[in-house]
């Protein structure tokens, strides 16, 4: 896990670096739905996985509050919240990571070993003109060692985000 959390806070430290300046004033709030597979890496014990995210509007150049839960054909449930960090590629893709700690049920699924755990994650997606994405998005979710038992898991999850203001529309 510790490897993970150099990794992964290092590719935020280019996403802030690279991300370029000021967050953009078309960069709005996203709804994000997301299905995939839980446990694809190591396939102990792999579950569909559904996903629902709120993920605000930057409030420091690319950094956004976001908050979501995940769910499992298993029963298993993580609800999180954290941020994420936006870096355009272009105008037509950006990548995305992030970082929630928060609380996990295993349900009939996988034991992860302990109620907080932490999520990480990787999304690249396209871009559409009225800011919907399209993406593909891994998450390593893992308590840190915060308990003897720590397994980790991965997730592969197909996203779909839709700008809030369009849901209302706006």
């Amino acid at each position: 896990m510790t490897r993970s959390i150099v990794y992964f806070a290092a590719a935020g430290l280019a996403a802030l670096l690279l991300g370029g300046g000021p967050a953009r004033a078309d960069d709005p709030a996203l709804l994000t739905l997301q299905g995939g597979v839980f446990d694809v890496i190591q396939s102990d014990d792999e579950a569909a996985a559904f996903a629902l995210e709120y993920r605000h509007e930057p409030v420091w150049w690319q950094v956004k509050p976001f908050g979501g839960m995940m769910g499992t054909a298993d029963g298993a449930f993580h609800g999180y919240a954290g941020i994420v960090v936006d870096v355009p590629l272009g105008d037509s893709f950006a990548f995305t990571i992030g970082f929630a700690p928060g609380y996990f049920h295993e349900g009939g699924g996988k034991d992860l070993g302990h109620a907080l755990e932490f999520r990480s994650s990787g999304e690249l997606a396209y871009v559409f003109e009225n800011k919907s994405r399209l993406g593909l998005m891994v998450n390593h979710i893992s308590n840190a060692s915060l308990s003897d038992r720590n397994p980790g898991t991965e997730v592969l999850m197909l996203s779909y985000s839709v700008p809030v203001r369009k849901l209302f529309g706006e």
